[in-house]
């Protein structure tokens, strides 16, 4: 068996590139690869950066469309904001307008519905 301590003398010895050499020489003899540890280390760091991104809890209603039931729409909107009537009629006719801003998932999704069965096509973002 070889002397471990003067192994270990001579490979310190070596330069970057004779190093570099000796990896690819051992990489064929043993058929090996020196990446593949690094690139199975890199995988749980990027699982777990993918993992901190944080749900969205603030949503916004934007209306799209009025749809053909304008005056429904215009009472839903009314309902949802307290708004007076010329304020809904506005909102209603502007497209791309937000009915409401920064609520909670379930208001936004019940106000789209009461929206959306108004006949207004709308979105939540």
């Amino acid at each position: 068996m070889a002397d471990i301590n003067k192994l270990v003398e001579d490979l310190s010895s070596l330069t970057v590139l004779e190093a570099a050499e000796l990896v690819k020489l051992l990489e064929e003899k043993w058929g090996v690869s020196a990446a593949a540890p690094v690139a199975a280390a890199i995988g749980p760091v990027a699982e777990a950066a993918a993992e901190t991104v944080e749900e969205k809890t603030e949503f916004d209603v934007i209306i799209k469309e009025t749809g053909p039931k304008k005056i429904e729409v215009i009472k839903t909107i009314r309902q949802l904001t307290n708004l007076g009537l010329k304020e809904a009629k506005e909102l209603a006719e502007s497209t791309g307008a937000k009915v409401l801003e920064a609520v909670s998932k379930e208001v936004a999704t019940d106000a789209k519905s009461k929206l959306e069965a108004a006949g207004a096509v709308v979105d939540v973002a």
